[in-house]
C-alpha cells in the first residue's frame, strides 16, 4: 500500500510517489457505482461507459482504460495511480482526491469542480477543458502536460506548480492563490489577472502579461509624446 512521508512547510508542492504493493487483479465487474475497492489492479479494458460515481478506491492502480465517457462524481481516491486513460468526457465533480497520480491520460472535457485535491500529480497528460471551479487544491503539480483551458474560477490553490506544461487559456477569476508557481507553464491567455496575487511568474511572463496588467489597472500606455 502507499505510504506518505511528512515534510515541513514549503512553497513547492509536497508530493510523495504513490507506492503500491500486493495488488490483486480485478476486472470490469469491479468497476461500478458506489464500489469499495482496496488493493486492486485493473488494466486494459474497453468500456461502453465507466461509472464509478460515489465509489471509494484505495491503494489501487487503474491502467489502460478506454471509454467514451466516465462518471467519477463524488468518488474518493486515496493512494491511487491512474495510467493511460483515454476518456473524451470525464465527470468528476465533488470528488475527494488525495495522493493520486495520473500518467499519460487523454481527457477531453474533465469536470472536477468543487473537489478537494491534495497531493495530486498529473504527468504527460493531454487535457481539453479542465473545470476546477470552486475546487480546493493543495500540493498539486502538472508535469509535461498540454491543457487547452484550465478553469480555476473561485478556486483555492496552495502550492500548485507547472513543469514544462502548456496552457492555452487560464481562468483565475475570483480565485485565491498561494505559492502557485507558473514559471514552468507556457500560458497564452489569462482571464482574471487581478486574481493572480499569490502566483509566481518569471520576468518573461511578466513582460508578456504587462499589457493585460496595465488594462486591469486602468493604465493608459502611450509611446507618443
Amino acid at each position: 500500500m502507499a505510504r506518505r512521508s511528512r515534510r515541513g512547510e514549503d512553497t513547492a508542492p509536497v508530493i510523495d510517489p504513490v507506492s503500491l504493493t500486493d495488488l490483486q487483479p480485478g476486472d470490469r465487474y469491479d468497476l461500478e457505482a458506489e464500489a469499495d475497492l482496496e488493493g486492486f489492479e485493473i488494466t486494459d479494458l474497453d468500456l461502453d461507459a465507466l461509472d464509478l460515481s460515489q465509489a471509494r478506491i484505495t491503494g489501487s492502480r487503474l491502467a489502460s482504460l478506454r471509454a467514451p465517457e466516465a462518471d467519477l462524481s463524488g468518488v474518493t481516491l486515496r493512494d491511487v495511480v491512474l495510467e493511460h486513460l483515454d476518456v473524451p468526457v470525464l465527470r468528476g465533480a465533488r470528488g475527494d482526491w488525495r495522493d493520486v497520480e495520473i500518467h499519460h491520460a487523454r481527457l477531453g472535457s474533465f469536470e472536477a469542480y468543487e473537489s478537494p485535491w491534495r497531493a495530486v500529480h498529473l504527468v504527460n497528460c493531454k487535457l481539453g477543458y479542465v473545470n476546477l471551479r470552486g475546487a480546493t487544491l493543495q500540493d498539486v503539480q502538472f508535469t509535461d502536460c498540454t491543457i487547452e483551458e484550465l478553469d480555476l474560477l473561485q478556486a483555492s490553490a496552495t502550492r500548485v506548480a507547472f513543469r514544462d506544461t502548456r496552457v492555452r487559456a487560464l481562468d483565475v477569476q475570483g480565485s485565491r492563490l498561494a505559492h502557485v508557481d507558473l514559471r514552468g507553464a507556457e500560458v497564452q491567455e489569462v482571464r482574471g489577472i487581478e486574481s493572480l496575487r499569490g502566483a509566481i511568474i518569471d520576468s518573461v511572463q511578466l513582460s508578456l502579461l504587462a499589457p493585460v496588467l496595465a488594462r486591469s489597472l486602468g493604465i493608459d500606455v502611450r509611446d507618443d509624446a
